[in-house]
């Protein structure tokens, strides 16, 4: 209380003082006005002239202020009223009023200024005199005031919490200037002290203060306008609070991917990009309706809500590998400076993680690059659920499928964002992203950055549930203002590492598929020899005396089968380069062409040797009768005695030596391309690498190289590790 009656006296105070002051310059007006005026006819007051000048007159009028009547008890009146005799309430005083200052200008002759100024034996000169005296004790009064406001300033600061507040501010630059032209330099030292503090505080309370009353009244103004633009272009899908509506964007079908495009690009606006990623009911979908809401500046107030996200009609419409990107525009300068590109994937499942990996790689890599695809992005979001207990098993075998997409110049672009929060700090979500080792980018406590969305923006409101939605809206609406300033501050990435990354993974793919149909090929000639040498064996006595005689052996061969999404096959080697080859419409564009050659078949033949069409080459083999003029034919042996039995069987050892020689070739080749591809991935080990490392480390053992083995084994220890933890995280859950 002491506080607020010093700082309301000290209002009153000053407000009294800049009246008396202005009364006073109002004097200094009218004396030097009599001063002109008494030089300029000096000679006619001589001779008792009678003339005319113009003067100022100052008058005092008493105005009523609006507001009320006020009380006794005040901070002003310092002694109690006298009680009525006839009521036991207190008098009121009387009515408020103020006084204020007018001037007019009055016509006044010489003998008026005698009789204002003073008559007698006194020439101009001592009444002018006087009329300085008279100034010099209003100067003195002044002063005496200003001492006294300074006083009330100096017992302000000295009981209050923070005297440097807004309304302390006005008064200052009053007291500053009025103790300058008093030249006591000590006290206006003080007083920009504290002008000082109040500069960075206060000033910047009233310009936020400002901005915040042009927006609001903006919005008010707009609200209705705006949101009317928004509902024509949607449809109604819920009634109420607030009231839901499907947006319209345009959709286009490219090749493989989908995008959905609201308003109209302006060439002249940044875009910003957000690739999102995370488990199926993750909360994917209502976070880019969050964030298209935002960019379009929709509020708590305007009680309507707006979803680009169709709705699906059953569970395993959610389970699609399709990619979609949407595209805002024309809502630059709502909320945000720029449009906005969201690339929603589908949701990562454990249990189709293998095959839903490649094809997810395929769309992102297509959209990559694509002549009118992405070809940066600002961020990536891991979508996570605050909610989740046992998130820390579940997370690695989703972490590791996202970042083996990126290469390492993204990791300052990714960031989690936590849905379905209460607000409090998602301690699980944390501590599993630590404990997974998720590169990504990290907070000023070193700890990974993220944001916090509530998921109930769209729930109904009620007179009992109101107020917690509307807390949940602020902390969202506060959290994307956060995210979205990452966007704006984050450099972006562009995707010519990661496209190579893409690359690679499906060249890598592409190749170690090449080498296990050709080495089981490899392996059933094998067999066929082997069923060759052994019926030799057998009829060892017959082919001495040239006798004919019969085994039965397994053939191998290829044949062409159907094939739903249709392949790159050399026609020479007859083999399968690329399978599934979804996006190259002719050999020429497939993934494995390279310099008008295909990297992957035995030959490395040209392409055009190659064909994209919906079969592939299968191995098979069909048992065969033969004699010995059969196995002499088709080794081209003419008719010999055991000993060129031998040389016929030799001659097929060494048709194997050197088919397994070609088969290590590829092995080696496949290891360099595991190789290329951790130098510049984020992370390797991810599960569509698992079957891959498998393979190889099984005929590098064959091989012998030890030193390649312990390589490939070391990766597919860190895959083996995860992979275990997410599949404990997935039977706890059932």
């Amino acid at each position: 209380m002491e506080v607020l009656s010093s700082r309301f006296q000290l209002t009153a105070c000053i407000k009294n003082l800049k009246e008396r002051a202005e009364t006073i310059q109002l004097k200094q007006k009218k004396i030097q006005q009599a001063q002109e005026a008494l030089k300029k006819h000096k000679q006619e007051m001589k001779n008792n002239g009678n003339v005319t000048e113009e003067e100022a007159e100052d008058n005092t009028v008493r105005v009523p202020v609006t507001g009320g009547n006020r009380w006794w008890g005040c901070g002003l009146f310092n002694k109690e009223p006298e009680v009525s005799t006839s009521s036991t309430r207190e008098r009121p005083a009387p009515a408020p009023i103020t006084e204020k200052k007018r001037t007019s200008k009055v016509r006044k002759t010489i003998e008026d200024m005698r009789e204002k100024y003073g008559r007698g034996k006194g020439d101009c000169e001592s009444r002018l005199e006087n009329l300085e005296k008279e100034m010099e004790e209003l100067q003195r009064e002044r002063d005496q005031v200003l001492e006294e406001t300074f006083q009330h300033v100096i017992s302000l600061e000295k009981i209050a919490l923070n005297v440097d507040s807004l309304s302390t501010y006005v008064h200052l630059d009053f007291l500053i200037q009025k103790t300058k032209e008093k030249r006591d330099a000590k006290k206006v030292k003080k007083l920009e002290e504290m002008k000082s503090r109040v500069n960075k505080g206060v000033v910047g309370a009233l310009r936020y203060k400002r901005t915040a009353a042009a927006r609001a009244a903006m919005k008010k103004t707009n609200t209705l306008l705006k949101n009317k633009d928004i509902v024509s272009k949607s449809d109604l899908i819920q009634s109420g609070s607030p009231a839901v509506y499907q947006l319209r964007p345009k959709k286009e079908e490219i090749g493989t991917l989908r995008r959905m495009t609201l308003g109209k690009k302006d060439v002249n606006q940044s875009n910003r990009t957000i690739l999102l990623l995370g488990e199926t009911g993750a909360g994917k979908s209502t976070l880019i309706n969050t964030l298209v809401n935002y960019t379009m500046g929709v509020e708590w107030e305007d009680d309507v809500w707006f979803q680009i996200v169709e709705e699906k009609r059953n569970q395993s419409e959610s389970q699609t590998s399709d990619v979609i990107v949407y595209q805002i525009f024309e809502f630059e300068g709502k909320t945000l400076p720029y449009s906005l590109t969201i690339i929603d994937t589908p949701g990562y499942e454990y249990n189709r993680g293998i095959e839903q990996e490649d094809i997810i790689s395929q769309r992102l890599f297509d959209l990559f690059r694509s002549d009118d695809g992405v070809h940066e992005i600002n961020a990536v979001g891991l979508v996570l659920k605050a909610t989740e207990n046992r998130l820390n098993d579940r997370l690695k075998y989703v972490f590791d499928s996202v970042v083996s997409l990126f290469g390492k110049n993204m990791e300052q672009n990714i960031v989690a964002l936590i849905t379905h929060s209460d607000g409090l700090r998602p301690e699980n979500t944390l501590k599993a992203l630590k404990a997974a080792n998720i590169k990504c980018s990290k907070d000023e406590n070193n700890q990974p950055a993220h944001f916090l969305f509530n998921n109930c923006q769209s729930k109904q409101k009620t007179q009992t549930n109101q107020d917690q939605l509307k807390s949940s809206w602020d902390l969202t609406t506060d959290e994307m203002g956060q995210f979205t300033d990452f966007l704006d501050e984050a450099a972006p990435q562009k995707l010519m590492t990661t496209v190579e990354v893409l690359n690679t993974r499906i060249r890598l793919t592409a190749c170690i598929q090449n080498l296990q149909e050709r080495i089981e090929l490899t392996e059933l000639k094998q067999r066929e020899l082997q069923q060759t040498h052994d019926g030799l064996k057998k009829h060892e006595e017959e082919m001495k005396n040239n006798e004919n005689f019969t085994i039965e052996i397994d053939v191998p061969y290829k044949e062409k089968e159907s094939s739903k999404k249709g392949a790159t096959c050399c026609k020479v080697c007859k083999e399968n380069c690329h399978d599934p080859c979804t996006l190259a419409l002719s050999p020429k564009w497939c993934d494995v062409m390279k310099k008008g050659g295909c990297i992957v078949c035995t030959k490395k033949c040209p392409v055009s040797d190659h064909e994209k069409e919906k079969k592939v080459y299968v191995n098979k083999t069909m048992k065969v009768q033969m004699d010995l003029k059969d196995v002499r034919e088709k080794y081209e042996r003419s008719k010999a005695n055991c000993e060129k039995t031998t040389s016929l069987l030799e001659t097929l050892e060494k048709e194997m030596e050197e088919v397994t020689a070609a088969k290590y070739q590829m092995l080696d080749e496949s290891f360099q391309q595991v190789v290329n591809l951790e130098q510049i991935a984020l992370n390797v080990d991810s599960l569509s690498s698992h079957v891959h490392l498998d393979f190889l480390i099984e005929k590098m053992k064959e091989k012998g190289d030890k030193e390649k083995i312990q390589k490939l084994e070391e990766m597919k220890s860190r895959v083996d590790e995860r992979t275990r933890a997410a599949a404990a995280g997935e039977e706890a859950d059932e």
